[in-house]
């Protein structure tokens, strides 16, 4: 019973903590709560403004603080549900463009988790559906708003997020190769060659397939690989040690 009327009181206290206050108000004291990283007060603040004024001048301010108040304490899927909540409600908001940042940063942020922003471990090797989800998130942003003042760190997002997810599908490729399932490694080197165009995995991708293609005894396809690598990319390490060697001998 005791703590039944402990909590009842604490409830109590959190909805009295906003009577009387103005919109302005309330939204005042969240942006202050951000200001000072105190996320957990500023999503208790932005949550009362959403239910005590859903009309309003405050109300889109209310969502969007939300989001990144969400974000900054880290409630991945409230921040990202309370986004598309946002981008569904409002597809021609002004700050529109915002709301689509936000999303992409929190599924890019989980992709670089504390384990790996901290430990040397290899991200590329871990499930890429986050990477996949903040590329394709930050490519809408770009797409729709190429002129958003989000719009150029979300490109460089993309770089980073598109060599990542092409280092992916490389350890895909090797786990192939390793158990001789030639033709699903030259499959999948096809498909970086395809996807991922202009990033660091395409000389690998390339020598994959020159070895794959030779182990199926298809040796025109193993030639054309090798010809597109000599002449895209002779300076790669991948074609130098591998394959000029041998040419010259």
């Amino acid at each position: 019973m005791l703590i039944l009327v402990l909590a009842l009181g604490g409830c109590q206290k959190d909805k009295d903590a906003y009577k009387g206050m103005s919109a302005t108000q309330i939204y005042t004291q969240a942006e202050e709560n951000v200001k000072k990283e105190n996320y957990s007060k500023a999503v208790k603040d932005f949550e009362a403004l959403e239910a005590r004024y859903p009309y309003g001048e405050y109300s889109d301010r209310a969502q969007l603080g939300l989001i990144n108040a969400y974000y900054k304490h880290g409630d991945s899927e409230l921040a990202i549900s309370a986004a598309d909540r946002f981008i569904h409600m409002n597809p021609y908001h002004s700050q529109i463009d915002y709301a689509y940042y936000l999303k992409g940063l929190v599924n890019f942020d989980q992709n670089y988790s504390f384990v790996y922003r901290y430990f040397p471990l290899d991200r590329s090797a871990r499930d890429p559906q986050n990477a996949i989800d903040a590329f394709d998130t930050f490519k809408e942003l770009v797409e729709r708003f190429p002129n958003s003042q989000y719009a150029a760190d979300a490109r460089q997002r993309m770089i980073f997020l598109k060599n990542q997810l092409a280092s992916y599908e490389l350890q895909v490729v090797e786990y192939y190769i390793k158990r001789r399932a030639y033709l699903s490694a030259a499959n999948r080197a096809n498909y970086i060659i395809k996807h991922f165009e202009g990033t660091p995995a395409i000389p690998k991708a390339l020598s994959i397939l020159v070895d794959a293609y030779r182990n199926l005894g298809m040796q025109e396809l193993a030639d054309d690989a090798l010809k597109t690598l000599k002449t895209n990319y002779p300076d790669s390490e991948e074609y130098k040690e591998k394959y000029k060697k041998s040419e010259k001998k």
